[in-house]
This record gives structure tokens, sequence and C-alpha cells, in this order.
């Protein structure tokens, strides 16, 4: 099967298998719109009962074809469609679009009709686009692939690539995008998926140059680790992807025992590998589509320093808010900048940002034009804000006064227009504009702009910075609950940071392992069936002589055996006592989408009440780990508190990254691993406790040692 899918989004020819002479019908919708909008290439209907479709000849079967037509549009019912495709790879056509529904959306009988169907699909040398899904479209050559109410209006080109896994969400999104002058070169529909991803079909749009900016919607993810390779093919392009993904609150890891794999729902970890690629994830249609507006017609800023430009002091203080809200600064403006605003708007406006120019502008322009100019022009400020409401009846003055800005800076803006009156709207996007519906919309797009930005500049210097290691390398020599200090000499090897651990059967190999590590010691019970100690009493701390030692052997010994009397016991383990300032907690988890993740996040009791973690695909860069500990709503903890000096977070990120680069060697190798807590302080971090388990460990043996 090939992989070169250009000549299914940019056919030089189209059969249409089914066609109908009714154009109301569906399978009369494409030939009707393929005519109507202009295509130019080559158009095979094919129908045994009719001579001609439109002004078009009609061919009588699949066997009728020419050699080599690039797509094939197949309008049949389900049971009917495998035999088409056989007869399709008969003539060499290259792809395929199933419209039919019956497939696996439908139970058991469909899902096997479906596997059918790619089966064939692939013998037969076809890439399959669906089944159940409304098609495509390509609006620069006008090849229209789709039954989609869009299609019967306008379908304008531009530079938007849309594709999304749902038809009829998808379509109401591309009319939202249409209603805003968003042109949509491509949509494509990817439907059930037996063949052709998300994925797929979202890397051959991206590549077209016409493309600026691609817009996705998901409901499932089936190719992680694909995503990732999208996402770094669109950061060497320097193209954003936004994604909606819909399913936030889907049900986290089954059979996990450890905090990582309790905490490493589906949703969080989507989340976080989209946040470590530059991805950038909309709430909702409408979010998406102020992020492609304003990704489609703004350079990308150098920084984050906004300056806000109102008619409104109300409305400036809003967004100043929101603002900080999402992590952006609304610049300090210089003094010579109030001063060169001051000489500009009335007496009582405000020269601070946000800048108040007040709605003096309408009979002298250059007070907001020249105002915005000197705002942008601040060396604190990376992007401008433009807030108004209403002016209907000054529609063309304000027009040509951001025509005038836009033709004086370098530096991007985006205008918010409350109630802007319709013709406002076209004329600003007709100029390469971006306007947004109101204040807080305004703000989080300009958030998405600054965050890609920072994104692509991340990737450029990244890409010198690329982890060695083959991926999946390396094998457990041991499935299941790894032992602690088998555990600790296989992290301590990779470069992770972890405190020495000895084991000890008896009383007397405790006292030894004791003085060879130095006094003070914890030791814990040492047992493939108890992961979490201390809810069983197993731990004891602090332990600083000879006596203490022997007394805490046989105290952990009873409490193993009072609370788990069918556990297996294996003596105990003693490491060297270390404190931190901080608890922080870095884990693994084998993720069934994007493969083995790190997770990072505030440790001991936090983790059980707060959940505050972020995750990443592994490997991961400096930076990108500098970005985790950034991530955390607790990062504040990291600092200096109440006189306290800051923690080693550099040491933190580069525990990460070696955590993320043994993640990486034994992709595929590790089900879970726990090291919590990591004890953090202004002179380094290292764990001292870990749980790892090997990926062949039962659900059940899980289920017991939780």
């Amino acid at each position: 099967m090939t992989t070169d899918l250009s000549r299914l989004v940019r056919p030089q020819s189209v059969a249409v298998v089914g066609a109908s002479s009714d154009f109301r019908k569906v399978s009369g919708r494409p030939i009707k719109h393929l005519i109507d909008k202009g295509y130019q290439g080559r158009i095979f209907p094919i129908n045994p009962k009719a001579e001609r479709i439109g002004d078009i000849p009609a061919l009588a079967s699949i066997a009728d074809l020419p050699e080599g037509v690039d797509l094939a549009i197949v309008v049949l019912p389900a049971d009917a469609v495998a035999g088409a495709i056989r007869a399709l790879g008969r003539r060499k056509v290259a792809a395929a679009v199933v419209f039919a529904s019956g497939f696996g959306e439908v139970g058991p009988e469909g899902a096997a009709m479906e596997a059918e169907l790619a089966g064939v699909a692939r013998s037969a040398g076809v890439r399959l686009l669906g089944p159940n899904c409304l098609g495509l479209f390509n609006a620069f050559e006008r090849m229209i692939g789709t039954f989609s109410q869009y299609v019967d209006g306008e379908v304008p080109a531009g530079p938007v690539a849309f594709v999304s896994q749902s038809g009829a969400f998808g379509t109401a999104i591309s009319a939202l995008a249409r209603a805003r002058d968003l042109g949509l070169g491509y949509f494509v529909n990817t439907g059930n998926e037996a063949d052709i991803t998300f994925v797929d079909a979202m890397g051959e749009v991206l590549a077209d140059e016409r493309i600026r900016v691609g817009a996705g919607y998901i409901e499932g993810l089936k190719d992680g680790p694909g995503l990732v390779r999208l996402a770094e093919k669109a950061m060497d392009l320097g193209k954003p992807l936004v994604l909606t993904k819909v399913g936030r609150t889907g049900a986290g890891a089954k059979a996990a025992a450890s905090h990582t794999g309790s905490l490493a729902g589906e949703d969080i970890v989507f989340d976080g590998v989209l946040s470590q690629n530059g991805v950038l994830r909309a709430r909702n249609e409408e979010h998406m589509l102020d992020l492609v507006e304003i990704l489609a017609n703004c350079a990308l800023p150098a920084g984050g320093g906004v300056g806000i430009a109102t008619q409104s002091g109300g409305a400036g203080v809003l967004m100043a808010d929101r603002a900080e809200e999402l992590g952006l600064t609304v610049a300090e403006l210089s003094d010579a900048t109030r001063a060169k605003i001051a000489a500009t708007i009335p007496g009582f406006g405000a020269t601070g940002n946000p800048v108040d120019v007040t709605g003096q502008f309408v009979a002298d322009p250059a007070v907001l034009s020249d105002s915005v100019v000197h705002m942008l022009a601040d060396p604190a400020v990376d992007v401008g804000i433009v807030w108004l409401q209403l002016m209907g009846g000054h529609v063309d003055t304000l027009v040509s006064i951001f025509e005038d800005i836009k033709a004086r800076v370098e530096k991007p803006f985006v205008v918010a227009w409350v109630a802007a009156p319709e013709a406002a709207l076209r004329a600003l996007r007709a100029r390469g504009i971006a306007v947004l519906r109101g204040a807080e919309p305004a703000v989080d797009a300009v958030a998405g702009l600054v965050r890609f930005a920072a994104a692509r500049r991340q990737h450029m210097d990244d890409k010198h910075d690329v982890p060695s290691g083959a991926p999946g390398h390396s094998r457990l020599t041991q499935d299941g609950i790894v032992p602690t200090v088998m555990a600790t000499e296989l992290l301590q090897s990779a470069g992770v940071s972890i405190v020495p651990a000895r084991a000890a059967r008896s009383v007397e190999e405790a006292v030894a392992a004791a003085a060879e590590l130095g006094y003070p010691v914890a030791m814990k019970v040492e047992s493939p069936d108890i992961l979490h100690k201390t809810e069983i009493g197993g731990v004891r701390l602090g332990l600083a002589d000879e006596a203490g030692v022997r007394r805490a052997f046989g105290e952990l010994d009873a409490a193993a055996r009072h609370h788990r009397p069918d556990a297996r016991l294996d003596g105990v383990v003693l490491q060297p006592m270390r404190t931190g300032a901080v608890e922080a907690v870095i884990g693994l988890k084998n993720d069934p989408v994007f493969g083995t993740v790190v997770m990072l996040g505030l440790g001991g009791i936090f983790i059980e009440v707060l959940k505050d973690v972020v995750f990443a695909r592994c490997p991961v860069t400096p930076s990108q780990a500098n970005a985790m500990i950034g991530g955390l709503k607790g990062a504040a903890m990291f600092g200096a508190v109440r006189g306290r000096a800051p923690v080693d977070t550099k040491a933190l990120a580069e525990m990460v990254v070696a955590v993320s680069r043994f993640g990486a060697e034994y992709d595929g190798a590790i089900s879970e691993l726990d090291l919590n807590p990591v004890m953090l302080s202004a002179s380094g971090a290292a764990a001292v406790d870990v749980v790892l388990i090997g990926e062949g460990a039962s659900a059940t043996n899980l289920a017991r040692s939780a």
C-alpha cells in the first residue's frame, strides 16, 4: 500500500461508483458539485442503467474504467462495497471514498464487515477513506468528493486544512469557518478509519504549500506516535496544528498499581503530549476557529508581552486580568512610549497599559492609529489587542485605520470588535486582519499565538538536542513487580538520582546493610504483594543505631504478617535517610495510545489530594522537562517560600530527562514506574522510594498488590 495520498486529495480523475442522475440524492450530489464547482479533471460516472449522468457519458461497470483513475467515490450499500473495491483494484484505482454506513459503528457484525473491507483494500492496493464518512473536498482544484450540505454554498479556498473524524460536526465547524471568511483549502472526514486515519489525512493536506494552519476534530486517536510525528512535521514546516478532542472526562487506567498509573487517564496524557509537541488544544469549535483565524493572519510574536488599546477602560481591565490568568505579560510601557501616546490621545484618556484611547478617534482617526503604532513600537510589547464595540456608522473609517496600522507595524495585532457590523468583518478579514468577537476570545487567541511561537522556537532549538538511544532497545529480565534493589540499580545505571538500597532477609543481614550504608537509615518491608507499604505500617524511618534496626526488623515482619497474611515476604530493604524541602513524584506509564510516557507532579500526600501532574511522551529534552515543571499548578512550591531557599529545579529537570530516557529505552517493557517521593532541596534531587512493574504483570497481581 502506498503512503502517498496525493491522488486522494488532488486527483486528476474521479470515478463515481453508483452515480445517480437525480442530483438530489446522495449518489447524485458528488457529480452535481464536481460539475457546478468547476472541477477540471476527468469525471467517470458509473451506472449500468444510465447512458448519461448530466452531460457526462456513463460507464456500465467499474471494468469499463480506464486504468489508473486517481479517485473513486463509492456510493453503494455496505454489502456491495467490498466487491467494488476489488474491482477498483483491478483497474489500478489509487484511492476510494466510501460513504456507506453499517460497518464498525453498528456492532460486531458490522465490525467484521469493516475488517474484511480493510483487508480487501490492502490486497487491492486501494487506499480507503471511510467507511461511514462524508468524504472530502479540495477547494483549490474544485474537487468535491462529498455529499455534505456545506458544499451547497460557496466553497472558498483558503489557507486552512480541516480534518474531522465526525461528519456532521465537521460540517457544522466548516460552516462556521465560512461565516468567518476562513477559507478551507481542504476538508477531510475520516469516518471509521478502516484504513486512512486522521493522522494520515492531516499529514497529506498540511504539506500543501498553500496551507498555513491545520485544524482537526478528534473523537478517538488510534496512532499516538503518528500524531507526534505529524506535530514534528508541522513544527518543521512552521504550520500550527489546532485540535479539538472530546472525551476530557474519560476513565483512567484500570488495575493501576502506582500513582502514575492511576492518574494516567487518556485525556491528561493527550493534553501533555500535545503541549510537549506544540499542538494547540481548543476547548470547543468557536475557540478552535478563534485560534485558526489569528494563526492564519498574524506573524509569530517574539515573546509574551501584550499591549492593549481600548475605547473602554472596563474592557481593558477585563482583558488584562484574562491575560495574566493565561500566563501572558501585560507589558509595562516605557516613559517614552507613554509620552508619545499622551501627545496623541485626549487628556481624559489613559496612557498606561491598557491604553484607553476614548471615542475621540471617530473624529480624528490618528488618535487610534498613532496610539496603537506607538504601543506596538514599545520594546516590552510583542503582540497587540485593539478593543472596540458597535461603530456601525464608521465602518469605512475604522477599516482604513486598521489598514494603516497594519502597514506601519511589523508586530502582530488582533482586533476585538464587539457586535461588529458584517461589512467591517468582511473588509478586515479580506485585508488579512484577524478580528474576534470579544475581549476574552481575543486574549485566549493571543495566548495560543504566543504559545505556538514559543513552542516553535523551542522546537528549532531542540532539533540539535535529540536524546540518544534506540526506543524499546532493552527488556526487563523480570516481569511483574521488580525487586527494589534491582529497580534501584537499573535506574542508577540510567543516570537517575536515587538513594542506594540494600536487601536483607535476616536481622543480621539488616544490621550489616545499615552499617555499610551509614546511619541513620530507613527500613521497609519488601514484598511483591505490598506496594503501598505505609498503609500497613511497613516503613520505619530515622533508625539511628543497631538496636533500632533489630527492633524495626521484627516490627515490620509482624506488621506485614498481620495485615497481609497472604503476602510473599522477601525480608526488608534499607536505605540511607534523605530529606528535602519539597517532595515531587516522577513516573512512567505504558500508555495504550502514545507508548511510554513520563509523569511529573508534587509528591508525598499532595499527589493523593491535589493530583497536580503533567505528562509527556518519552524521551523529553531538557527544555521540555523545564516546561513540565512550569506547567504544574503548584510550581511556586519550588521557589523561595517563607525564607526557604528555592529547590534545585535544574537537578529535577535532569532527573525527569533521565527517567524519560530510561522509559524510552524500555518502551513496551515497563507497565508502570513510580518514584515517590523525590526529595528536592537547594542542593539536588533524589528519589527515596521506587515501584517498578514490568509489562508482564497481570491485572490480578496488580489488584492484589494495590
